[in-house]
């Protein structure tokens, strides 16, 4: 099994529900707070791939919810300075097994990539479940797929 580096905001719900998936996998989960990492621009640039700009953000931080900031009208040396001021914007989890780096927790993707024992059907692991309207119990029980 893989040793996961998990760069997470402490304290999340879908982070918590992100790293119990990992670890019931097997995987070793290394928790790193994502808010007080020393980032630097190419260190941070290296988990987003080929992702499209817009998809290197946290659509629950407050500055995009309040309409602050249009992640679709950002560039990238835009979106890395934004970032490395207010890390609420990097989209969460940043996870790291060797080279490989990803950000988000689609958990297909995840699944292909290093393996899953099981994928919460339905569930949104992504959206913070405190600012989408939906209480966080309701993430907490979903039906789990084999």
């Amino acid at each position: 099994m893989a040793t996961v580096y998990f760069y997470e905001k402490p304290g999340c719900i879908n982070n918590t529900r992100q790293k119990k998936l990992l670890t019931a996998a097997g995987h070793q989960v290394i928790a790193k707070n994502l808010l007080t990492e020393p980032w630097q621009k190419e260190r941070l640039r290296a988990f987003f791939g080929s992702e499209p700009v817009h998809q290197w953000f946290n659509y629950s931080a407050p500055a995009v919810k309040k309409g602050a900031l249009d992640p679709s009208q950002i560039s990238e040396e835009q979106a890395l300075a934004l970032m490395l001021k207010d890390r609420l914007l990097i989209r969460r989890p940043l996870m790291q097994v060797g080279d490989v780096r990803v950000v988000g927790f689609d958990q297909h993707k995840v699944h292909n990539w290093i393996g899953l024992t099981e994928i919460l059907a339905g569930a949104d692991l992504e959206s913070c479940p405190r600012t989408s309207g939906t209480e966080p119990h309701d993430y907490l029980h979903g039906t789990v797929e084999k």
